[in-house]
């Protein structure tokens, strides 16, 4: 059955099964079956330890941290793939990127340098999320369920905005993966932010999709609703309001000297190891803002207790980058934080590129305070957000999404294969072709352009630094032939080889004849 036909069909068993599915959530008069309230904080490129709670002693999160401690908080929680686009669609569908065959951020790369430099071409991907999908808020909506996508959406142009994917509302969300500005009235030169009217000398984007996220809240208390605050920060343009980049500005001049050096340079990438980049910081102080801000008006609306919140970011701290450390003021921007321990960042397969912040407060079911190790992804929230709202599941929509109330409920594992990463493009990170897994706690890396494998136990070395592939080689065979099998079986799209390139020397030889 295609989307269109499920939603002519479906709404009616749906209402129907989600009002025998919800008994753990009281009554209310004038909601709907007393269904949950979904609130999905989606932040762009916040790293791992970009949080207190998650280790940050540099960014100040009060609120996030206040919301892990009454909520329960994921270590090994992992975003779909380590650029926007992809992870967006994931959570939406259910669906790995390569099954989706929308596997980089939109447009994408054009060109890295010199056409080539570049061992591979990688493959062709859609530049939207397609209307076939039926996205989670597509669902909720034919249960019931007011919507609204609030911020980045970066899923395709006009014809696939949020608004023809089952969203009632879509506020400031367009085709573009960052804004032109943080500030009113939010343009640079000749771009400005779409979907996005009024506002007033001074606003911060931030600030102002969070005034609409409580408008929208506000007018939809009496009904299920389900708000998707999809924030653009901490993405660049590193912008912070000056009040806060003026504090972190002082409160890094009083650090002590690193023990280790701020960047590093290895072979052409650069990497941030240490947090102390003001403007940054600030972005990172106006988004926890914005969670309290929504947390606390809920309470002011008597909602607490019947709102599921979600907190998760769509890929890894930006730390990484081609480049040079010739320059360490330019260089500052360039990468604005460090995912230390972790291994590179955004962009990268390594863990600093895909394992993310991840916590979810689902009141009378979560425990507080509580801290889940089970390997998740960004896949799994359609099924697990079906199940909380009583409605039934729709396997052949959510195919690649595991369930993860047995994690919420105390259990200690889920019923799981593996977890698996389809990324076949080239990085400005300095990312080159590569596909991974992670079992257990094994994790194999597979690089298309030489097939070489790198394997890790991330148990014994989250950092990634011990490659075990010589050590472990029938290991190593196995976890390769897998994720074989699973490229075919989603039948990812491959790079092939790319004609015009030369290796290193023989451009050197032509450089040299010119």
């Amino acid at each position: 059955m295609n989307r269109r036909d499920f939603l002519k069909t479906a709404g009616s068993v749906i209402g129907s099964l989600a009002i025998q599915g919800c008994a753990s959530f009281t009554q209310r008069p004038g909601r709907l079956s007393g269904k949950p309230n979904f609130v999905f904080f989606l932040v762009d490129d916040l790293g791992y330890t970009d949080l207190g709670c998650y280790g940050s002693s540099f960014y100040e999160t009060p609120n996030i941290d206040r919301l892990a401690a009454q909520a329960m908080k994921f270590t090994s929680a992992y975003a779909a793939c380590p650029v926007c686009s992809p992870t967006r669609a994931s959570i939406l569908t259910g669906k790995y990127p390569a099954r989706l065959n929308l596997t980089d951020w939109i447009p994408g790369l054009q060109s890295i340098d010199a056409p080539g430099s570049r061992k591979l071409i990688p493959p062709q991907f859609n530049q939207q999320l397609v209307l076939a999908e039926l996205t989670i808020a597509e669902v909720l909506a034919q249960a019931g369920y007011a919507t609204a996508s609030i911020g980045k959406w970066h899923l395709g142009d006009k014809p696939y905005y949020p608004e023809h994917q089952g969203f009632d509302i879509n506020i400031a969300g367009n085709h573009r993966g960052q804004p032109p500005s943080y500030f009113y009235p939010y343009r640079r030169r000749n771009q400005k932010l779409e979907n996005l009217a009024g506002g007033k000398k001074g606003e911060y984007l931030t600030d102002r999709l969070t005034d609409e996220a409580l408008k929208f809240i506000e007018k939809n208390r009496n009904r299920p609703f389900f708000l998707y605050l999809s924030h653009y920060a901490v993405h660049k343009p590193i912008q912070s309001k000056k009040v806060l980049t003026a504090k972190y500005k002082q409160k890094a001049a009083k650090l002590p000297s690193p023990d280790r050096p701020r960047f590093v340079q290895d072979d052409n990438v650069v990497t941030r190891q240490i947090q102390d980049y003001p403007p940054y910081a600030g972005m990172v102080e106006s988004v926890d803002d914005s969670v309290g801000r929504v947390i606390k008006r809920l309470a002011g609306l008597g909602l607490t207790e019947n709102t599921i919140v979600i907190f998760m970011s769509d890929n890894g701290g930006l730390s990484t980058q081609i480049g040079t450390i010739a320059k360490p003021r330019a260089t500052a921007g360039l990468v604005p934080t460090a995912n230390l321990p972790l291994r590179e960042g955004k962009g990268w397969l390594y863990e600093g590129g895909i394992r993310e912040p991840m916590i979810i407060k689902w009141p009378g079911i979560t425990r507080p305070g509580s801290t889940c190790d089970e390997p998740v992804t960004s896949t799994d929230f359609y099924p697990t957000m079906l199940q909380m709202a009583g409605l039934p599941l729709i396997p052949d929509q959510h195919a690649d999404g595991v369930s993860i109330i047995p994690l919420l409920k105390g259990e200690q594992s889920l019923v799981r294969e593996a977890i698996y990463w389809h990324y076949p493009h080239y990085h400005p990170s300095g990312h080159r072709p590569a596909g991974a897994l992670r079992l257990a706690d094994y994790k194999l890396i597979e690089w298309y352009e030489d097939n070489r494998v790198e394997l890790y136990n991330l148990k014994d070395d989250i950092a990634e630094q011990h490659d075990l592939a010589d050590q472990m080689p029938e290991k190593a065979a196995s976890l390769q032939q897998m994720l074989h099998n699973w490229l075919k079986s989603v039948n990812a799209k491959m790079p092939g080889p790319n004609p015009r390139y030369k290796a290193s020397g023989e451009r050197r030889q032509d450089n040299e004849k010119q």
